[in-house]
Parts: structure tokens; C-alpha cells; sequence
């Protein structure tokens, strides 16, 4: 398997090339990979240079290094997480059989269970919604932070009569496509902070490139307090308690 980087013509497939040795081979000093790969010492250590400013290699401990001739041991080089990662993994996979393997034992409530305890910890300490419209703001800002800080590049817009809460990322949307519970507990827990309805209008699941869901701006009367209770019953009762 070859590392994917961004090759710049000969220089990039070069350093794909030290990066599939070093993850073969281990510790590995620059005339190591020169004799390996048929390059100059110097040539390699400008690559290796590279890879150490972008966080993909590092100098390898000390220890256990062994010393040619006299004077200091020549230094080694490992791969770092952030280059191993270059080669691929399959966490979508591993999640998608846990959720599946959840879901034979224990059977949907256990997998809304999941997503719901998911979703709230990504927002826990956020402030709810009160019955004013300043509120309603100021913590749809709190959920738009707390997605952000989880990686889905969170961000809102202005829309007529309300606001748009506008994820342009997922780093579960493989995992959604099959567990539809994630997405749905995610709207649920925001319309509980809320204290109102909130209307899914595209997701990233179903093709669009961005999730975006709609946020009016109204007064939280008396109504909208006895749907926030109905949206509270309601989670108890996907939890099981």
C-alpha cells in the first residue's frame, strides 16, 4: 500500500517512497533509505526534512541505535501517527460492525440509546433556550462551537425568519448512511436545547455536500414549551427509562 501525499511530480513519489520503506522497515537512517532507494545521503535527508515539518516521520529514541564507528550514532527516522495514517484504516468499518453487532443484542432501542449519549456528550454544558429570541441565538452559537470542536466544521447563516445551523463536514456520514438513529438523535437533542421544532433540510448522507437545519427564530410560548416537554418524553422513552 502506498502512502497517499500530495506527490509534486519526482519529489512526491520519492517521499512516498521513504514513507513505504519506514513503515516496512522500522527505524531507518538517510543512507539506509539512499542505499535502498538509490540515492545520495543528502538527497534523502532534504526529504526526510519535509516529512518532518509536515509531522509524517520523526527521529527514532536514541536507544537501541546502533553506532557506526566512532562519534554520535547516525539518527534514525520512524514514522510518526500522522504518517502511518497516510496509509489507511477502516474506523468507518470497525464502528459500522460495533453499531450492527449493538443492534443484534440489544435491537434499535439500544442503538437510539447510542446516539443519543453520542450526541450529548458533544453538546453537554450548553446553556438551553429560554423564551426569548436573543437565547435562542446564543445557543444555537454554544451547539454550533461544541460541532465544531467534534469536527464537523460547523458554522450558520441567516434565513428567512431564522437561522440555518450548516455542517459542512461529518466524520460519521459512512457510518450514518447505514445508522440513520445517529442523525436523528443529533435534531432531537437540538430541539430539546432549543425548546422547538427544528427542520432538517439536507444532509451529507443523502448526497448534498453540505447538513443544513433550519432554526426559526420565534418566541418560545406556551405551546413550544409543552412540545420541548413532548421532545424530552419522548427521548426518555427512545432510551428506555
Amino acid at each position: 500500500m502506498t502512502a497517499h501525499i500530495h506527490p509534486e511530480h519526482a519529489d512526491g513519489r520519492t517521499r512516498s517512497d521513504i514513507m513505504d520503506m519506514l513503515l516496512k522497515n522500522g527505524p531507518c537512517s538517510a543512507s539506509d533509505l539512499g542505499e535502498r532507494l538509490g540515492l545520495s545521503a543528502a538527497g534523502v535527508r532534504r526529504h526526510l526534512d519535509i516529512l518532518e515539518a509536515e509531522g509524517l516521520a520523526e527521529v527514532a529514541p536514541a536507544r537501541g541505535l546502533a553506532q557506526r564507528g566512532r562519534g554520535r550514532p547516525a539518527k534514525s527516522f520512524v514514522l510518526t501517527d500522522k504518517g502511518r495514517s497516510q496509509f489507511g484504516h477502516d474506523y468507518d468499518g470497525l464502528a459500522a460492525s460495533a453499531l450492527e453487532a449493538l443492534r443484534e443484542a440489544g435491537g434499535e432501542d439500544a442503538v437510539r440509546v447510542f446516539a443519543r449519549k453520542r450526541i450529548e456528550k458533544i453538546v453537554a454544558g450548553i446553556t438551553p433556550a429560554d423564551a426569548s429570541e436573543e437565547s435562542v441565538k446564543d445557543t444555537t452559537e454554544q451547539i454550533v462551537a461544541a460541532f465544531a470542536k467534534s469536527g464537523y466544521a460547523a458554522s450558520t447563516s441567516s434565513a428567512g425568519g431564522g437561522m440555518q445551523l450548516c455542517q459542512h463536514h461529518c466524520p460519521i456520514s459512512h457510518v450514518a448512511s447505514e445508522f440513520p438513529e445517529l442523525c436523528e438523535a443529533e435534531h432531537r437533542v437540538i430541539a430539546e436545547l432549543l425548546g422547538q421544532h427544528v427542520q432538517p433540510l439536507a444532509t451529507i448522507v443523502d448526497g448534498h455536500g453540505i447538513c443544513t437545519t433550519n432554526i426559526p427564530l420565534i418566541p418560545i410560548n406556551n405551546s413550544s414549551k409543552a412540545q420541548r416537554e413532548t421532545l424530552r418524553e419522548g427521548a426518555t422513552d427512545d432510551s428506555g427509562n
